[in-house]
This record gives structure tokens, C-alpha cells and sequence, in this order.
């Protein structure tokens, strides 16, 4: 048996399923998307400052084929309402699938499910021609066979747009609540606080949207060491590792917190994404075999009245996830 072992960040916070990424353009372009403002309606779930009357009627359907028989996805519509403003409400959920429940001899005793689910309610307003903020409400349950949990938080978003120079910034705090139930009595626990800083740019003459996004601008140090105790110096067997510089060391730190992604529109109805996550490949990359994880990518394309999103993000040698919505406007129907 190992003295302990090490992996990707964890352990430090509950929901941290509200931090999964559902939408295959998001995904695709490498997890996190707050720099555009379109009227694509996935983005404004994620950032409540990009709520417009542009989604109104919009309903998206966002499924993801995770590990093993884990699957998780999300329902979110779009609607304006006069003299109220424009809002999103949606639907998040996790299945984590079937497991067996045995006593501590080991004898089967049945089955058992776990899932995640959290309520959305967004709410967004246009200050003037560029600024916006916006707020979103979520309700929280989470149900590990005989355990349950219930939740609230709250994110809270602002963006400036310039449309002539098809340039975006915007800034994001999510996941600020608390448990109203904790999993055990008097046992309440942190959520997983983040708070995101993203810019993204039109090019001029080349048809590509670039992004930049810096996240958990609350911390510095989000690496595993950092969260385990042990030193970035020492190796999963306990032996010391040659020690780097103090700028290998603040570029590293750094670079973890930023997500480069590009969208190029080869026609009008036709987008491909790709994407680089520094953090994500230092995390779950195999030193003998890194191969091409931390990238992601994917497309997007417009048949008719339905658009048709796919994105694959490389986690491990192993397997990735598959990404898939397909999102319309109930306008055109009715």
C-alpha cells in the first residue's frame, strides 16, 4: 500500500458537480466559456450577464457520455418577460449510475443510486449599450443512497461588449451559498467558490475568435500539491524531485489558471473550436504517455431550425468524454 497518492484538485468542497461543464461549445473550448456573448443560450446559463431578449424561447438539451456508466447533462430555456426583464431557467443533473451496497463482511445487500440535481433560475439586464450584469439562483439537491443534501447558491457575473471591436470582457463569481441540509448533522460544508475572469476578441480580417480565460482568481496556488500538503518538490513515491526556479515555478503556477480556446467560422452555419487547459494536463497527464490530454475540441453546425453541437475533451489515455445539445427556438414552431 502506498504512503498516499495524489491526483487532481478534490475533497475541498461539495456540488462539485455545479462546476461540470454541460455544453459542448464550452467544452470544446477547453471548459469554460465567459468571453462571448452571442446569442448562443448555453453561454448565458453559465454567465448570467449575457442574458438578453436574444434567447428568448430558446430551449438547448445538453447530454454528456462521461466515464464508466456516469453520464450527466442539463434542460435550459430562455424567456423574456415584459416590464420584468430577460431570465433562463434550467436543469442540471448528474446520474452517477448503480453501485452495489455490501456490508463490512462484504456480503451484497442490493443496489443503490447517487445523483446530483440543481434548479437555475438566471436573470439578466443591459446597463447601457456595453455594460451588463446578471445574477443566477440555484437550488441544490443531492441524494447518495440513504444520505441526502439540500443547497442554495448564487453567481453573480458582469460584461462590457464592444461590438465594433468584437471584443468581450466579463467576470464571474459563482457558487457563493451554503447547505440549508447538510449530508450529516451539524457536518456543514463549503461549496465550490470560484470566481473566473475571461476576454475574448473577433479578428479583423481572419474569420477566428479568440479566448483567454483566467480562473479561481481566489487562489493562487491550485495545484495538487498545494491541496494534498506535500511539497511541489516530491514525487508520488516520496523522492525529491530536481528542484525548479522561481520563475518555472510562478510560470507553472500560473499557466494552471489559463484556458486558451479559438472558434473558427468556416461558413455561416458551420464553427470548429480548439482548445488548450495547461492546469487540466498537468493533472491528469501520464508523464511516459502525456499524449493529447488537456486539449479539446469540437463543432457546431445549423440544419434547418436546429443547431447541433459536439465536443470531445481529452482527460486521460483511457477515454474522453463525448459532448452533444441540440438547441432551437421555440419561435420558429409556434
Amino acid at each position: 500500500m502506498p504512503l498516499y497518492s495524489l491526483a487532481q484538485t478534490g475533497g475541498t468542497a461539495i456540488y462539485k458537480f455545479l462546476n461540470f461543464t454541460t455544453s459542448p461549445r464550452i467544452a470544446a473550448m477547453g471548459g469554460s466559456l465567459l468571453s462571448i456573448k452571442d446569442d448562443d443560450i448555453n453561454l448565458a446559463f453559465l454567465q448570467p450577464a449575457f442574458i438578453t431578449s436574444k434567447i428568448n424561447n430558446q430551449l438547448s438539451f445538453n447530454y454528456v457520455d462521461y466515464f464508466s456508466d456516469i453520464n450527466y447533462g442539463s434542460l435550459v430555456l430562455g424567456k423574456s418577460i415584459k416590464n420584468l426583464g430577460n431570465f433562463t431557467a434550467g436543469l442540471i443533473y448528474t446520474n452517477y449510475g448503480t453501485f452495489k451496497r455490501a456490508d463490512e463482511q462484504g456480503n451484497l445487500e442490493g443496489s443503490f443510486n447517487a445523483s446530483d440535481y440543481a434548479l437555475s433560475i438566471g436573470w439578466g439586464r443591459m446597463l447601457d449599450s456595453m455594460f451588463s450584469m446578471g445574477a443566477n439562483l440555484k437550488l441544490i439537491y443531492s441524494s447518495y443512497d440513504e444520505i441526502n443534501s439540500l443547497g442554495m447558491a448564487v453567481d453573480v457575473g458582469a460584461a462590457y461588449h464592444n461590438q465594433n471591436k468584437q471584443l468581450t470582457i466579463s467576470v464571474l463569481a459563482k457558487n457563493i451559498g451554503f447547505q440549508f441540509k447538510p449530508y450529516y448533522t451539524s457536518n456543514r460544508e463549503t461549496l465550490p467558490f470560484e470566481i473566473d475572469l475571461g476576454l475574448s476578441k473577433k479578428l479583423k480580417h481572419i474569420p477566428l475568435r479568440y479566448s483567454i480565460i483566467y480562473h479561481d482568481l481566489q487562489k493562487w496556488d491550485i495545484s495538487y500539491q498545494a491541496e494534498s500538503g506535500i511539497s511541489s518538490n516530491t514525487s508520488f513515491d516520496g523522492s525529491t524531485l530536481t528542484k525548479k526556479s522561481k520563475l518555472e515555478t510562478y510560470a507553472d503556477l500560473f499557466m494552471r489558471h489559463i484556458i486558451l480556446g479559438g472558434e473558427l467560422t468556416f461558413f455561416k452555419n458551420f464553427n470548429f473550436r480548439l482548445a488548450y487547459n495547461y492546469g487540466k494536463r498537468q493533472e491528469l497527464k501520464i508523464d511516459s504517455k502525456a499524449s493529447t490530454v488537456g486539449l479539446s475540441w469540437g463543432f457546431g453546425f445549423r440544419i434547418s431550425k436546429f443547431s447541433i453541437n459536439y465536443a470531445r475533451s481529452a482527460y486521460h489515455l483511457s477515454g474522453s468524454p463525448n459532448y452533444i445539445s441540440i438547441t432551437t427556438n421555440l419561435s420558429n414552431f409556434f
